[in-house]
């Protein structure tokens, strides 16, 4: 170090001044009232300041400088010195005062902020700067011993503060900021980044911001460290990034079709700490995954050596290594935990073979043994009978092999397909249904439109299978179980015309009935081909071989909603025109095929018993031959009955396949999937 020796006659002086100043009260106040330091010589008050200036470097007031708070300013004080000093001395002591200033507000943030209810980060900081400030303190020390040994002069004093006022000053900035703004956490290590970056060009300034942030960073790290090894949010201030809502709960994805469970039970906060923000989503992604396995009742924790822990942040960026090393390792034991032990694919397959009816066998039996349950009006409908019923279909079709059906249930909606569809908001229909209860009208809804299959579906499948999923699969079932009805109905119309041919009875009224019957069943065959081979047959396969490749469970949500979105909409059920089209020829058919079988089982033929469901005994018909004449006259009136009927129909049902044709043709241009279809309707088109 270097020192400034003072001459033994200006240092006599002082010690003379100084012992009569600190002597007795009195002579001190009459000293001070008495004598402004103006009074002295120039190199007396020269050491007067230095051991005012001294004290002042550690908040402390001399006799001739003064602390003065600002008022209404808790943070801000300034150092006044007596107008009669030198105006050199007044000028050299200025030049110090920053520093002072910026020791007291430090200082009074340490004391603040070194309670933990301040939040770990800044309990950190303080920490940090009450380190500091320790240093700074054995300097003034040091400082005050060069003076009283007369070896400091003011320039000496100076020399030595100048260094240290701008690291002082860069940390009062940050400290007045997060004092006023009551930073915490996140925001704190920003700031001090920021800060750090501001002072790029004073690189002792830059190191020791960057000193700070990394105390700062240290029990940050560790909240962080829980989270991507254990899945664990240790945040008692809460200061991490992400936050938890514990309202919700895994339960919600089997129960509310709006459940955020997986989307909102852990989320990012808008204050990310910027070494971080690249690797925000990783991180977020690698905890949820150790917490779902951890929900499972599984204890994993992600095996970390001594050198993979994160203790410090670096431009080498090696923390973001370690985090992806975590990502990775949780992605793919829970990828393995839902595929293998939980065997997502069966459950899938076994959705698959029920909801889109892809083993039809155990639907046949049960529309047989429910057919009198389900004509009923929906709130007359026994629940327990229809699952009893179900459950039998089950046991005796081929699907009493598959393990999982124990897990289907039977369930009756209160609304039609449609009603249903308008009432999704978050599905991209492309115009809302404005007016869908004209079919209503025209049909006495029963368990026949309203039926439906769930599914039973436990953690952690329900965040792949969840509510809103299956409720999209319900939608497919109901369409293509609709379908078959109405294909079941013809076919029984259908069976109806063939057994009065066999008894010589066909006439100009059952052949125009036929042509209908055959025109209504191709249409409704189509149909389902279309939905069952075109749409959801490749789309699965699709999916299936995309889930094979997944690397993360987000990817296979994202694959499963991907093939239930494109299902619902090449099925139509995003296309509200098109459904009421379809929905209205539908109608039609079953209207026509209950009405036809009516009139003809009511002509003058003694009864056979038939029923609509059930097929013709063509036996019994052999006993009708007509014996004369007369009895075939006497059906003329009947048979122009019948085809005025038909004829009824067949307007009705050609106008809609018209009107169908060109509305599939314009929407088959922004959707190709339609091109098929609409070949097939104009086809039929042409053939009326």
């Amino acid at each position: 170090m270097f020192f400034f020796p003072l001459s033994e006659y200006t240092w006599a002086m002082f010690e003379q001044e100084t012992k009569l100043a600190s002597g007795s009260g009195e002579l001190k106040d009459s000293f001070d009232v008495e004598k402004a330091i103006g009074c002295y010589h120039a190199a007396i008050q020269e050491l007067i300041v230095i051991d005012d200036i001294l004290s002042a470097l550690v908040g402390i007031e001399g006799r001739y400088i003064s602390i003065k708070r600002i008022q209404g300013k808790e943070d801000t004080v300034t150092f006044q010195v007596d107008p009669s000093m030198d105006l050199t001395l007044q000028e050299s002591a200025k030049q110090i005062f920053p520093l002072c200033e910026s020791y007291l507000l430090i200082n009074q943030f340490v004391e603040s902020r070194s309670q933990f209810k301040s939040g770990l980060v800044n309990h950190a900081f303080a920490a940090a700067l009450r380190a500091l400030l320790l240093d700074y303190q054995a300097m003034v020390a040091q400082l005050e011993h060069q003076f009283r040994l007369a070896r400091l002069s003011i320039q000496g004093l100076w020399f030595y503060c100048q260094p240290m006022i701008g690291s002082m000053q860069a940390l009062s900035i940050v400290i007045k900021k997060v004092s006023a703004n009551n930073f915490v956490g996140s925001t704190v290590l920003n700031l001090l980044q920021s800060q750090a970056k501001a002072m790029a060009g004073d690189h002792v300034v830059r190191s020791l911001l960057e000193k700070m942030t990394q105390c700062a960073n240290t029990a940050y790290l560790q909240i962080l460290e829980r989270w991507v090894y254990e899945g664990i949010i240790d945040d008692p201030y809460g200061e991490f990034f992400i936050s938890e809502n514990k309202s919700l709960q895994k339960e919600s994805l089997t129960e509310d079709y709006d459940a955020k469970y997986w989307q909102q039970r852990y989320s990012l906060k808008d204050d990310i700490p910027s070494f971080l923000a690249s690797a925000a989503e990783t991180i977020l992604t690698t905890g949820k995954y150790l917490n779902v396995m951890r929900e499972c009742g599984h204890s994993i924790q992600v095996p970390i050596a001594e050198n993979s822990k994160l203790t410090s942040v670096g431009s080498n960026h090696h923390y973001l290594e370690r985090i992806k090393a975590a990502y990775d390792y949780a992605s793919g034991e829970l990828l393995n935990l839902i595929k293998e032990k939980y065997d997502l694919m069966a459950k899938l397959r076994s959705i698959k073979h029920y909801l889109l009816l892809d083993q039809g066998d155990f639907l046949v039996h049960f529309m047989d043994i429910a057919r009198e349950e389900l004509a009923k009006k929906p709130d007359d409908i026994s629940a327990v009978k229809l699952q009893s019923l179900l459950d039998l279909a089950l046991r005796t079709t081929a699907a009493a092999a598959d393990p999982c059906h124990e897990d289907l249930a039977s369930c009756v909606e209160k609304t039609t397909l449609l009603q249903r569809l308008n009432t999704l908001k978050d599905l991209d229909i492309h115009q809302a249904v404005s007016d869908s209860n004209h079919l209503e009208e025209l049909v006495n809804v029963t368990g026949l439109e309203t039926f439906s299959l769930s599914y039973k579906v436990q953690w952690p499948l329900s965040l792949v299978i969840s509510r809103k999923a299956l409720t999209k699969y319900q939608l497919i079932f109901r369409f293509l179980f609709h379908c078959k009805h109405v294909n079941r109905q013809l076919c029984a119309a259908w069976q109806v015309h063939q057994g009065v041919r066999r008894v010589d009875m066909q006439g100009i009224a059952i052949s125009v009935s036929s042509l209908l019957c055959r025109n209504m069943l191709k249409f409704i065959n189509s149909l389902v081909h279309y939905l069952t081979f075109e749409v959801l047959e490749p789309n699965w396969h699709v999916m299936h071989n995309s889930l094979q490749k997944a690397k993360s469970i987000d990817e296979v949500i994202q694959y499963h909603e991907f093939f239930l979105e494109k299902c619902l909409r090449e099925c139509l059920l995003l296309s509200p025109v098109l459904m009421k089209k379809v929905e209205k020829l539908k109608l039609l058919c079953l209207q026509y095929a209950v009405a036809i079988q009516r009139l003809i089982t009511t002509m003058d033929i003694p009864s056979t018993g038939l029923s609509p469901d059930t097929c013709l005994d063509i036996d019994k018909y052999k006993q009708l031959k007509l014996k004369s004449h007369s009895q075939k006259l006497k059906l003329a009136p009947e048979n122009a009955t019948i085809i005025e009927s038909v004829l009824k129909f067949e307007r009705e049902f050609s106008a809609e396949l018209q009107s169908l044709g060109p509305i599939l043709s314009n929407s088959s241009r922004a959707e190709p999937y339609l091109t098929h279809l609409a070949q097939w309707i104009l086809g039929v088109g042409k053939e009326q």
